[in-house]
C-alpha cells in the first residue's frame, strides 16, 4: 500500500464537513485511498448498471439503506442522488458521514454546486507524486515513461499494455459520456497531436488545422481533456515587466506516463535519443508541484514566464506576496546556459531566490541565492518555501 501525501488531508476534511468529495483522473487511487480510511463505511460503485438504476429511480429509497453513511465511487453517474443527499447533511451532526468520488470534475462539481455547496470538502487526487513513487534510485527516463498511476507500482504490469488499454478506455467510455463526439478517431488523434504539444504554448488555430476541425471543437475538446484530468493549461503571469508579455497559455499533461504512450514511445531507453524528452520532464517537474498543492486541498498557484523576446522561466511560484523563479532543465550536469533565465529574472525584479531542478543527483546550494535542486528532491523546494512564507519572507 502506498502512504498517499493527501492521506492527512481527506482525513482533516472529514472532520469539517458532512461530506468529502475525492476527485480525479480514473486508476487515480481515489477508491483505495477511500476504502483504506474510512473502513467502516460501505462502499458503493455507480459504474454498477444495477445499483446505478435503483439510485436513478428511487434516490430516496437507495439512500435509505446507509443511515451510517457510506463511500460513493463514481458519484458523477447518479446526479438524481444529490438533492436527496442534501436532507441527510442537513439533519445529520455527524461530519464525514459520506465519501463521494468521481472521475469527471465537471459533472460532479456541478452536482455538488447545485444541492450541496458549503457542505462538502474537496479535494483532487492525481496520480502519484515522485516523492510517493519514493524510489530514489528510479532515474528519470523511468519515471517520465511509467508515469504515476499507483497500478503500475503495486502490480507487475507492462506500462505499454497499461496505458493502451487506458487510452482505449478514456476514448471509448470517458469521452463518450462526456460529450456525444461521433468521430472518435478524430478525437484520438486530437489527443496524440496534444501529447506532441507538451510544454508548448496552446495554439488553437494550428491544432485545429492538423486535426481537421475548426478551432471551436478544438477549445470543447481542450476542456473534455481539462475535467477529465487527462491534461491541463497552465497560465502565464500576466504582470507586465515594462515589455510585451505572452498572454498564451501552455500545454500539460497530468501525467506523462500517458504522454509518452500517445507518442509512441515504447521504452524507458528510447527517451535518450527522443526529442520530447525535455518537454516530458518539464512536464513531470511542473505537475509534481500541483500534486503536492492538490494533495493539501490547495488551488494551483503555479504559472509560467515569458516575454516576447524569448525571456522565460518555466514556473512562477505565487508564494505569499513573493514570486519564485524556477528553471527546468532535464541534463545531469549543470552549465552555465542553466542560469540565464533565472539571471535575466533578477535583473528584472531584483529577486533575490531562485531554483533550478533537473536531472542530475548533487543538490547544490550556490552564493547567488540559486539552489540546484535533483528532480527527486523537490521537497526540499516545498519546505523551504513553506518555511519562508511562516518568515513572511
Amino acid at each position: 500500500m502506498i502512504n498517499r501525501e493527501a492521506k492527512a488531508e481527506i482525513l482533516s476534511l472529514a472532520t469539517q464537513y458532512k461530506a468529502v468529495a475525492i476527485v480525479g483522473p480514473r486508476q487515480s487511487g481515489k477508491t483505495t485511498l477511500s476504502r483504506m480510511l474510512f473502513p467502516d463505511k460501505e462502499y458503493v460503485n455507480f459504474e454498477n448498471p444495477d445499483t446505478r438504476l435503483f439510485a436513478t429511480d428511487d434516490p430516496r429509497g437507495f439512500l435509505s439503506n446507509y443511515p451510517n453513511g457510506a463511500i460513493f465511487d463514481e458519484a458523477q453517474r447518479v446526479p438524481e442522488i444529490f438533492s436527496y443527499l442534501q436532507q441527510i447533511l442537513d439533519e445529520s451532526k455527524t461530519n464525514g458521514l459520506f465519501i463521494i468520488t468521481g472521475s469527471n470534475n465537471f459533472l460532479l462539481q456541478e452536482s455538488i454546486s447545485q444541492s450541496l455547496a458549503g457542505r462538502v470538502g474537496y479535494l483532487n487526487l492525481l496520480p502519484l507524486t515522485i516523492n510517493e513513487i519514493g524510489n530514489k534510485k528510479l532515474d528519470s527516463n523511468t519515471l517520465l515513461f511509467k508515469g504515476g498511476y499507483p497500478s503500475l507500482y503495486n502490480e507487475n504490469i507492462e506500462p505499454n499494455k497499461w496505458y493502451s488499454n487506458y487510452i482505449r478506455t478514456y476514448i471509448e467510455r470517458d469521452v463518450r459520456l462526456i460529450k456525444n463526439i461521433t468521430n472518435l478517431i478524430t478525437f484520438e488523434r486530437f489527443l496524440r497531436l496534444c501529447a506532441s504539444r507538451v510544454g508548448q504554448l496552446l495554439n488553437m488555430n494550428s491544432l485545429a488545422v492538423e486535426v481537421g476541425v475548426d478551432t471551436k471543437t478544438i477549445s470543447a475538446w481542450i476542456g473534455i481533456l481539462e475535467i477529465s484530468f487527462v491534461a491541463f493549461r497552465l497560465q502565464p503571469y500576466h504582470q507586465n515587466f515594462n515589455k510585451r508579455i505572452v498572454k498564451m497559455p501552455k500545454l500539460y499533461f497530468y501525467d506523462t506516463g500517458l504522454a509518452a504512450a500517445l507518442l509512441g514511445i515504447e521504452n524507458s531507453n528510447q527517451l535518450d535519443l527522443n526529442s520530447y524528452k525535455g518537454a516530458l520532464f518539464e512536464n513531470l517537474i511542473v505537475v509534481d508541484f500541483i500534486k503536492s498543492r492538490f494533495n493539501q486541498a490547495k488551488s494551483n498557484n503555479l504559472f509560467f514566464w515569458r516575454d516576447s523576446v524569448g525571456n522565460e522561466l518555466d514556473i512562477i511560484i505565487e508564494n505569499g506576496n513573493t514570486l519564485v523563479p524556477i528553471e527546468i532543465k532535464s541534463g545531469q550536469t549543470v552549465t552555465n546556459d542553466y542560469f540565464k533565465g533565472l539571471k535575466y529574472w533578477k535583473k528584472l525584479t531584483n529577486s533575490d531566490r531562485g531554483y533550478i531542478v533537473y536531472a542530475g543527483k548533487t543538490l547544490q546550494k550556490r552564493s547567488n541565492h540559486i539552489s540546484i535542486i535533483p528532480f527527486n528532491e523537490m521537497e526540499y523546494i516545498r519546505t523551504e518555501l513553506e518555511n519562508l512564507k511562516e518568515m513572511g519572507v
